[in-house]
């Protein structure tokens, strides 16, 4: 019979003394069998803190890039408004000047209706 070294030497052992007892060869296997358990559910544990991690990274990154989307599209917005806020300005300046000359011709042509 081929058995690993451990349990052959310890089959050997009880067929030597002839106790034939096997039950702390099995509770070391059985402590080391949780131990593995332990360590696999540890394992699972963190891999699927990694996977919620990469998920929030995932999930930051789309934002991130929204939030850049947003800016330039408010960034264009914005530009766009100071163009025509300027436009508005100049015409509005054009208008002043033009109602103060207006005003000016009208006042001279009072000025020359009162002398006649």
């Amino acid at each position: 019979m081929n058995l690993p070294p451990l349990m052959s030497d310890a089959m050997n052992d009880q067929s030597i003394n002839g106790s034939g007892n096997a039950e702390p060869i099995f509770a070391d296997i059985d402590a080391a069998t949780r131990r593995l358990m332990a360590a696999l559910d540890a394992l699972e544990r963190a891999a699927e803190r990694r996977r919620d991690a990469d998920r929030d990274e995932d999930e930051l990154a789309a934002r991130i890039q929204a939030l850049g989307a947003d800016r330039a599209r408010l960034a264009d917005e914005l530009d766009g408004s100071l163009v025509r806020s300027k436009r508005l300005e100049r015409s509005n300046r054009e208008i002043a000047e033009r109602l103060d000359a207006a005003i000016g011709t009208i006042r001279e042509v009072l000025d020359a209706g009162e002398m006649s």
